[in-house]
C-alpha cells in the first residue's frame, strides 16, 4: 500500500455522511508499515461501534466508514470474509457500511463479517512454517494478499454501487 497523509485519509471517505471527517481519530501514521498492508483499518476508540478502512483503489485512496454490530458471535469459530482467516467467533464481527451517495443517505447499506480489530493485513502475514503441503511460505502470504485485495475491492464496489 502506498503511504497516505492524515489529510489524504480524511478526504477519501466515500460514505461518511454527516460525520465530520476532521474529527475522525486516526491511528499513529508514523508507526504504519505501508508496504506490509493491503489496507489501513482501525477502530474508533471514542465510538465503540465505528471502524474505518482506507485503501488504494486504482490511483486514488478510498475510505469506508464501518459500523460494527452491537452483538458478538458466540462460541465456536468464524471466518473473516476479507482475509478468510478462521479464528474464535468473538474476534469476528459483522460490519456494515452505508452505500455512497444518495443510496447511503436513504439508509441503504451493505455488510460482511470482518476481523473485529480490522487487522487482516497482519493476520495474512503470519506465514505457515513450511511443510510438504506449504513448501513456500512467501508464496502463501502473496496468495493471501492477492485474495484479500480482491475481496476488499468487491466489498468497496458494493459500497460505491449506485442503486
Amino acid at each position: 500500500m502506498l503511504a497516505l497523509t492524515a489529510a489524504e485519509i480524511r478526504d477519501c471517505f466515500v460514505n461518511a455522511g454527516a460525520i465530520d471527517t476532521d474529527r475522525i481519530p486516526l491511528p499513529g501514521l508514523h508507526e504504519v508499515l505501508w508496504d506490509d498492508r493491503e489496507f489501513l483499518g482501525w477502530r474508533d476508540g471514542s465510538t465503540a461501534h465505528r471502524g474505518y478502512l482506507v485503501f488504494w483503489r486504482g490511483t486514488r485512496p478510498v475510505g469506508i466508514v464501518l459500523r460494527a454490530a452491537e452483538t458478538r458471535l458466540a462460541g465456536g469459530s468464524a471466518m473473516c470474509s476479507l482475509c478468510q482467516i478462521t479464528q474464535p467467533a468473538g474476534q469476528v464481527r459483522m460490519f456494515t457500511a452505508l452505500r455512497a451517495g444518495d443510496a447511503g443517505h436513504a439508509g441503504d447499506s451493505v455488510g460482511t463479517y470482518m476481523c473485529a480489530d480490522l487487522g487482516c493485513p497482519h493476520l495474512i502475514r503470519i506465514a505457515p512454517h513450511g511443510s510438504p503441503w506449504d513448501p513456500n511460505p512467501e508464496a502463501v502470504v502473496a496468495q493471501r494478499a492477492e485474495g484479500l485485495s480482491r475481496r476488499l475491492e468487491a466489498f468497496a464496489a458494493k459500497v460505491l454501487a449506485a442503486r
